[in-house]
């Protein structure tokens, strides 16, 4: 603590502000932070469900429209087939009551394991501006299937399409409850590193298959008061 403190006063003393804050100084700071302005940004003239596509492809995404979350099993079970993965994945509690089995795949809403090959989630939102999901950790959004599976598969409404960061945040804290989760999970495309001679591998620490399914019409509600696949704050 001691040297930090040492660090603070040498950056006090540079700008002309000698001794400890000023309890305006404090305010003035505690203000600034709760009004939570925006920095500069980029323009940004792009439509975002397009821009989403696009930056979301680019990142070794791959992508299905659908236009209602009924199409959403139908969409899964092609997808699983196309890629020869077994018809068999677990999912968030508020998919639980989709017909999957009408779709031929048996999809669980249970926390995933370490047998489990498709994990099947919403999101809160997604970035248009980066192609990025956003999830919130929670119990009826456990992390651990965006994490653990080797495939993960995300249902994103296009009304949860946010042009870019800043509006994510402005959206989380305007959600029900104010509490922030105890974590805000980032996904751009597959896991992936090039740690080992710069070589690009994915899935290093996380899935290797991202998909997401996305619904282009009206959602229709699902369980909780949330809109099926957008994944709430619970």
């Amino acid at each position: 603590m001691a040297a930090r403190e040492n660090i603070l006063n040498r950056i006090r003393a540079a700008q002309g502000r000698g001794g400890a804050p000023a309890p305006q100084e404090r305010a003035a700071v505690a203000h600034y932070i709760k009004a939570h302005p925006q920095g500069p940004r980029p323009k940004s003239g792009w439509e975002p469900v397009a821009r989403f596509r696009d930056r979301a492809l680019s990142l070794a995404s791959t992508l299905t429209e659908v236009t209602s979350v009924t199409g959403v099993p139908g969409a899964i079970a092609t997808y699983l087939t196309s890629h020869s993965l077994p018809p068999a994945a677990v999912c968030w509690p508020e998919f639980g009551t989709l017909d999957w089995r009408g779709a031929g795949l048996a999809v669980e809403a249970r926390a995933a394991g370490e047998s489990d090959l498709v994990g099947i989630t919403g999101c809160f939102c997604a970035i248009a501006e980066t192609g990025t999901l956003v999830l919130l950790s929670g119990p009826d959004t456990p992390p651990g299937a965006s994490l653990l599976p080797e495939t993960h598969i995300a249902v994103v409404n296009v009304n949860r399409i946010v042009p870019g960061m800043e509006e994510a945040w402005t959206l989380l804290r305007a959600a029900p409850g104010g509490a922030m989760p105890r974590a805000v999970n980032f996904i751009s495309g597959p896991s992936r590193t090039a740690d080992i001679e710069q070589t690009v591998t994915l899935g290093a620490h996380g899935p290797y298959r991202v998909h997401i399914v996305l619904i282009s019409a009206s959602p229709v509600a699902a369980s909780g008061g949330e809109a099926a696949g957008c994944g709430g704050t619970k």
